[in-house]
């Protein structure tokens, strides 16, 4: 990541240490992953240590310290989405993508995880992509879902 867009994004929070967790989604979004650089160097220009920082990215879901895809699956496993057929829409997903939930492809294209509910259990099961709901979603569906995101 470009370490004058990491220095904007600090100093937009006036080098503030009680606004790490806004620096690091903002850092997230822009990246979609915190490398330890980029963690040794707002720890740096916050005065916050480092071990404080991986603490907070690695106990928050939102935070990836792996590399993640331009575009990140989420598959609803809970109750509502389970009996409706969510397991073979991940089994599909898995399939289409050669990724399990947790991991990302080798061209960084796909991200996948499970999540427990995403709360339009009337639509399951439900798989959302780069935060567009696909609901009572087949699994012969799935492939013309995922081809429109290159």
């Amino acid at each position: 990541m470009d370490h004058d867009k990491i220095d904007r994004i600090i100093n937009k929070y006036e080098n503030d240490a009680s606004s790490l967790i806004q620096v690091l989604l903002e850092i997230q979004s822009e990246n979609r992953w915190l490398p330890k650089e980029v963690l040794e160097k707002v720890s740096k220009k916050l005065k916050v240590p480092l071990s404080r920082i991986q603490h907070i990215a690695t106990f928050y879901k939102a935070f990836s310290l792996i590399p993640r895809g331009r575009h990140e699956i989420h598959i609803c496993m809970g109750t509502a989405c389970h009996v409706r057929g969510a397991p073979r829409v991940l089994d599909t997903v898995q399939d289409l993508t050669g990724i399990r939930p947790g991991e990302t492809d080798l061209d960084l294209k796909f991200s996948l995880e499970t999540v427990n509910c995403l709360g339009c259990c009337a639509l399951g099961p439900v798989m959302v992509v780069d935060k567009k709901y696909h609901g009572k979603l087949v699994p012969t569906k799935i492939e013309d879902v995922l081809k429109n995101y290159d």
